[in-house]
């Protein structure tokens, strides 16, 4: 048997692999874009499947496509929203720029499945990749509604779970620990006093928002350009394709889709996923924050400021024996600095949207993808590796509050400003407590004394007296 058997479309023959399931336009993307070896997720390859199948099914319903040809087109569309043919999407991301090349990778392998379920060879074309798979369809409106597809079903599988995973942790770990009163920090300088569970719960707070935020993109991201054909006219699809293949998919993801309004502005632009891909970083930016203040309040365990101990996971160095490094925030952190390129990129292909097309729709889908996926798995591995399990030295902090010159602040409303900064510069001089010399320095009892200057009450708030 040959290895090779011949094809072909409207700019000839093309020779392509006897076992390949893809044809010829295929093929030739193949050998235009030997770019980067980077494929469309899964996820993605589940969207354009499940988009595939819903459109044979409508077809049908709308008489467009006889019964059996439609059946045959469902079965192997769902197949390949199933993941059984991923092996056979072998086109770089990195290709024209509307993604056509993917849509008839997935019209090819989905129109030769049905033609052996019809009991014709691949190639007859029996059932034909673009007359048949793609009836209604163009390029330019199934790859940004696969984007919007994807995307959707992937917050929704993994990134709002593993956000709400970590959201979950730190209010556990924040109740758990709200009797600790530490020393707080800006300019990473010693400022006044705070409780850890107040600390944690402005991390919480963080991840609280960045879920809301991502929630508030989602009804924009859920409304398709499907129906839309080339350039958003409609031309060449039945004016019910649209809302019934969105109605359709609505009923078998659960997601509340629906044909866009607009379909002009859906491809000619991808704003809803620029949209989320923003929300992506200013949840990376979140994130960043709270593995780097983990980083730091683990840093030590003798010259740092070892106030709590991270999970020990690996070894820290090749040379070094002993030492533990904060692994899952440095890897947390990676992932955030990839999230805020992805974004970069993103914004960037959103804006190559020429007249009536964004030409960078395969840039737009790879990068939204990978940052909702590698956001989400950081969430779960925080929440799981670091959050849940660190130790808190609680002598440590102790030790630092009552130290720290800086409670002098509390002395402020009785002595004033000016006084109390004495007291702060001599107490640091010194290496006294802020009790001690106050106490020399004014004529506060030692009861009025203990009060202004416990560390609880001045992590209480408003005015005291």
């Amino acid at each position: 048997m040959s290895d090779w058997r011949m094809e072909r479309d409207s700019l000839g023959e093309v020779r392509v692999p006897s076992a390949a399931l893809y044809g010829a336009q295929t093929q030739r993307a193949v050998e235009n874009f030997p770019v980067s070896g980077i494929r469309f997720p899964r996820v993605f390859i589940r969207a354009l499947g499940l988009i595939k199948a819903a459109a044979a099914e409508v077809n049908a319903e709308l008489g467009l496509l006889e019964a059996p040809k439609a059946a045959a087109i469902r079965t192997a569309a769902e197949e390949v929203a199933e993941g059984r043919w991923d092996d056979q999407f072998v086109v770089d991301v990195f290709q024209t720029g509307s993604g056509t090349s993917t849509n008839m990778n997935a019209n090819e392998v989905i129109a030769n499945l049905a033609c052996e379920r019809l009991g014709a060879p691949r190639g007859s074309k029996i059932v034909h990749p673009n007359d048949d798979v793609n009836r209604g369809q163009s390029s330019n409106d199934v790859i940004p509604s696969a984007i919007h597809l994807s995307a959707f079903l992937q917050v929704q599988g993994s990134l709002l779970p593993g956000l709400k995973r970590l959201l979950d942790s730190l209010r556990r770990r924040a109740a758990e620990l709200d009797d600790v009163v530490k020393t707080g920090r800006t300019h990473l300088m010693d400022a006044a006093p705070i409780r850890l569970g107040q600390e944690i719960r402005g991390w919480a707070s963080q991840v609280e928002q960045s879920i809301e935020r991502i929630g508030q993109t989602l009804p924009r991201l859920a409304r398709l350009a499907l129906g839309g054909t080339a350039v958003g006219t409609g031309i060449n699809a039945h004016a019910e394709f649209g809302r019934r293949v969105a109605a359709l998919l609505a009923q078998r993801t659960g997601l509340p889709l629906a044909e866009t309004e607009h379909h002009f502005s859906a491809q000619a632009s991808l704003d809803a996923a620029a949209e989320l891909s923003a929300q992506l970083k200013t949840t990376a930016t979140a994130l960043m924050k709270i593995a780097d203040d983990l980083r730091w309040m683990n840093s030590g365990p003798t010259a740092g400021l070892s106030e709590i101990t991270l999970p020990a996971l690996q070894p820290g160095s090749s040379i070094m024996p002993g030492k533990v490094n904060p692994v899952i925030c440095e890897a947390a952190m990676m992932v955030c600095a990839q999230v805020i390129g992805n974004d970069a990129a993103v914004t960037i292909g959103n804006q190559r949207g020429n007249f009536q097309l964004n030409t960078m729709m395969p840039l737009i889908a790879r990068n939204l993808l990978e940052s909702i996926g590698i956001l989400a798995a950081a969430a779960r591995l925080l929440a799981e590796k670091a959050v849940d399990g660190f130790a808190v030295n609680r002598e440590a902090l102790a030790q630092s509050v009552e130290t720290s010159p800086i409670l002098a602040t509390a002395l402020s409303p009785a002595v004033g400003y000016e006084k109390a900064a004495e007291i702060a510069k001599r107490a640091c001089a010194e290496n006294r407590p802020v009790r001690e010399v106050a106490a020399e320095m004014t004529d506060l009892t030692a009861e009025e004394l203990k009060r202004l200057l416990d560390p609880r009450r001045a992590t209480e708030g408003g005015m005291q007296t």
